[in-house]
């Protein structure tokens, strides 16, 4: 039996524009997390979990005797964002919304479900991820510590992601180091507030906080080898001060981009380094938190070419290409390839808003191209003798 691709088609916009509409943020994805479940067991899988990793859910579709198993994934999250487009299914929930196209990916996921459960083409098992709180770089950990490859095993895992400003229907991805790792820092710089007409009587911390900020930047452009690609930006300075007094606190909050743990290690001893010289020349006491929340995300280079082999087999070679550099964006799905080889690729949005932006919509004529790559890789890779 095979499906109407231009009727799944239509299927998947209405999915996708129903999650658009009832979008929840990470770890509280009940209702998505049902609408996922609900879906997977019409389709008759032969396994539907939910609740792994909290609001998880995985899908389990078996067919012929064959024993390898792989896993493709998709993340479920919104952003918490006020939506300002006006589409007749924006978010109904305040303040959230899809504003990186995660119900684009859930539709995709469960198209390729269905197309596979329908047409089969394999034989193996497959695994349907479905994973909670990406954005906040949560999900996938907390679906691991939950035994998500004990109870599910897979040997290799294959995921997507929209990518605003490439035509829809082209495909893009490359080995080895594809988005980088993100680490949060914030540096407190404590002192004694005053009078702003006399600074001299105490030890004010929003200067020493300027001269720290313009300090940090020479992280990457003075202390780093100019072949390692990173970013350190600073993104907040909050002080308790007013117009007319000296603050006696100074918050520094921001977030680096590297792509080996060497790298980012070199980041935070010379952010500590700089914070104490700069806190001991203004009289001030520092005090620094470095955390880790992504890790880089490294795609196998052989899987990479078996994913570029079934993008081009389905979307045409001139639609398929390979990225000349990584991007400093972060995803949680290298969690993941920590444990298990696999890949990540980018499918073309069209000509839409950025990313996290609140007048961001996934572009539904890109739906049917994710099921087919989905579908195209399990079969590729678990080929009936």
């Amino acid at each position: 039996m095979t499906i109407d691709l231009d009727n799944l088609a239509q299927e998947m916009a209405g999915w996708r524009r129903d999650l658009h509409a009832h979008p929840e943020f990470g770890f509280e994805e009940a209702r998505t997390s049902a609408f996922v479940a609900g879906k997977l067991r019409e389709f008759g899988l032969d396994e539907v979990v939910t609740g792994v990793g909290r609001t998880g859910v995985v899908g389990t579709l078996k067919r012929g005797g064959g024993s390898r198993a792989i896993a493709l994934r998709a993340d479920m999250d919104a952003l918490r964002i006020p939506e300002q487009g006006e589409a007749p299914y924006r978010s109904r929930n305040p303040g959230v919304m899809h504003a990186c196209g995660h119900d684009g990916h859930t539709a995709m996921l469960l198209g390729a479900a269905k197309l596979l459960a329908v047409e089969g083409g394999f034989d193996g098992t497959v695994r349907f991820v479905f994973q909670p709180a990406e954005e906040w770089g949560r999900g996938a950990l907390a679906m691991l510590d939950d035994g998500l490859l004990e109870r599910f095993p897979f040997a290799e895992i294959y995921g997507l992601h929209n990518a605003p400003g490439l035509a829809v229907g082209r495909f893009e991805t490359r080995a080895g180091a594809i988005m980088s790792a993100e680490d949060n820092f914030e540096i407190v710089l404590r002192g004694v507030g005053g009078h702003a007409a006399r600074p001299h009587a105490g030890r004010e911390t929003l200067v020493a906080a300027c001269a720290l900020v313009m300090s940090l930047q020479s992280i990457v452009s003075r202390r780093l080898s100019p072949a390692e690609i990173a970013v350190v930006s600073v993104t907040e300075l909050i002080t308790d001060g007013t117009r007319n007094a000296l603050p006696g606190e100074a918050r520094i909050r921001g977030d680096a981009r590297s792509f080996s743990p060497q790298v980012s290690a070199d980041i935070e001893e010379q952010m500590r380094t700089i914070a104490d010289g700069i806190a001991r020349a203004y009289a001030v006491e520092p005090s620094v938190t470095y955390t880790r929340e992504f890790v880089p995300l490294l795609n196998d280079p052989a899987l990479t070419e078996e994913a570029l082999g079934a993008a081009r087999a389905l979307l045409g070679a001139q639609n398929v290409s390979v990225v000349s550099e990584p991007f400093t964006g972060s995803e949680d799905f290298a969690r993941f390839l920590d444990h298990v080889p696999g890949c990540f690729a980018f499918l073309g949005n069209g000509d839409s808003a950025p990313l996290h932006n609140p007048r961001y919509d996934f572009d539904d004529a890109g739906l049917i191209h994710g099921a087919r790559f989905h579908a195209g890789i399990v079969r590729r890779r678990l080929p009936i003798a």
